[in-house]
């Protein structure tokens, strides 16, 4: 299986470097991703949500054979997966979303940044929820520092749109491998009609697993993270 790795924000193809070779050495492909903008020296001032889509989409295309893909997206990487999936339905086995879900039509990440930032840096700790922080010690929390990239404004202001048949994006199968809130609680909001996880609730197939740590398994589970992308990969 062709497995497309999405990071979230601040991250590039890097951020799944201690996940890849164990997927790899499972017998699959491997493509992770570093996303428009996302690399040092780039002028983001440019980078726009659909130029994120649009590279998710290209990676698709770019498995040869019309071989079917598996799109796994990390926090704000996961609606990028989403709606890519559904401009590509046939080609996308599964999205798995990593402490991550579906965004909604005119869904943003965060409309509220200033329109004036076009480089939204990683904030300062104190600045996360504490279930954010979860096992990411000292050290990593300074790697990560290190190695973060200031994400395109736009990309966080801006909002998904999903042209299209909704019904042929929501029937791809979707796992959410739940670290900060446990797949009960996930559930809970889903019968709740929570905004968080309302597109969520409207995929057809949905499997709930959980990886109980903070917001960045790659970093702080990374065994666990790639067994748990396998496990989602061989249900397929």
């Amino acid at each position: 299986m062709d497995i497309i790795l999405v990071p979230g924000f601040w991250l590039d193809a890097s951020a799944w470097d201690d996940v890849a070779p164990l997927v790899v050495a499972a017998g699959h492909d491997v493509h992770a991703l570093t996303l428009p903008g996302l690399a040092p020296g780039e002028d983001r001032s440019r980078v726009h949500l659909e130029d994120h889509v649009e590279a998710v989409v290209a990676a698709v295309d770019d498995v040869p054979g019309e071989r079917k893909v598996v799109l796994v997206g990390h926090s704000a990487g996961g609606g990028l997966a989403y709606n890519a999936a559904g401009r590509r339905p046939e080609r996308v086995a599964r999205v798995v979303y990593v402490d991550s879900g579906p965004m909604g039509e005119g869904q943003a990440v965060g409309s509220d940044l200033d329109p004036a930032v076009i480089d939204h840096e990683l904030p300062p700790w104190d600045e996360f929820e504490p279930a954010d922080l979860v096992d990411l010690t000292d050290d990593l929390r300074a790697a990560f520092r290190e190695r973060a990239l200031p994400q395109p404004g736009h990309t966080v202001r801006e909002g998904h749109h999903h042209p299209g048949d909704p019904a042929a994006r929501r029937a791809v199968p979707a796992t959410v491998i739940a670290c900060e809130f446990p797949a009960a609680q996930i559930r809970a909001l889903m019968a709740q009609d929570h905004p968080y996880v309302r597109e969520l609730a409207h995929v057809d197939d949905v499997e709930i697993v959980d990886l109980p740590t903070g917001h960045w398994p790659m970093l702080t589970k990374p065994a666990e993270l790639a067994a748990a992308i396998l496990a989602a990969v061989e249900r397929d």
